[in-house]
């Protein structure tokens, strides 16, 4: 994986299992059921097929990431996560944009991931590079007081 520049001075690069900590960190204060610092050295040491792409700064200060499952000719976004006082800078689009660069020198042709469906900044945001509404799972999420919401499932065809 290379590197890529992403807005307010930030760089986008693979993960390493020292990020683990900080990347548990952001996915819990996004995420109702944040998965665990375990989980993540796992997929850190998975790079092949769970790539973990970071955007941070020159202090290695995370400001976001991204982690992608690859599988044959399909992969899937499984979370992706820009720290609350650092939304709506671009740096959400910055790491769609560096996985989609990167996707291109694999065998992967279909890119899928669901997204809560009120989460409306995600869902522009996939939109507007190209993923289209496929399905719908009711009840997919649940919130910390148990109110179930529906994840609508994306596909974006690569070229």
């Amino acid at each position: 994986m290379k590197l890529w520049l992403a807005p307010n001075g930030l760089h986008i690069e693979c993960g390493e299992v020292s990020d683990a900590k900080k990347i548990a960190e952001l996915h819990a204060q996004a995420f109702y059921r944040g998965w665990s610092v375990a989980e993540f050295e796992g997929f850190l040491t998975n790079k092949a097929h769970t790539p973990i792409f970071v955007a941070s700064d020159k202090k290695k200060s995370i400001a976001g990431f991204a982690i992608i499952r690859q599988t044959g000719d399909e992969a899937e976004l499984l979370s992706i996560v820009v720290a609350k006082n650092k939304r709506s800078k671009g740096i959400g689009a910055a790491l769609l944009r560096a996985i989609l660069d990167d996707l291109l020198n694999t065998p992967v042709e279909k890119f899928f991931l669901e997204v809560d469906e009120k989460n409306y900044a995600a869902i522009k945001l996939y939109k507007n590079f190209g993923f289209v509404e496929i399905a719908k799972r009711s009840g997919y999420y649940r919130d910390k007081n148990g109110k179930k919401s529906t994840a609508l499932v994306m596909s974006l065809q690569l070229e």
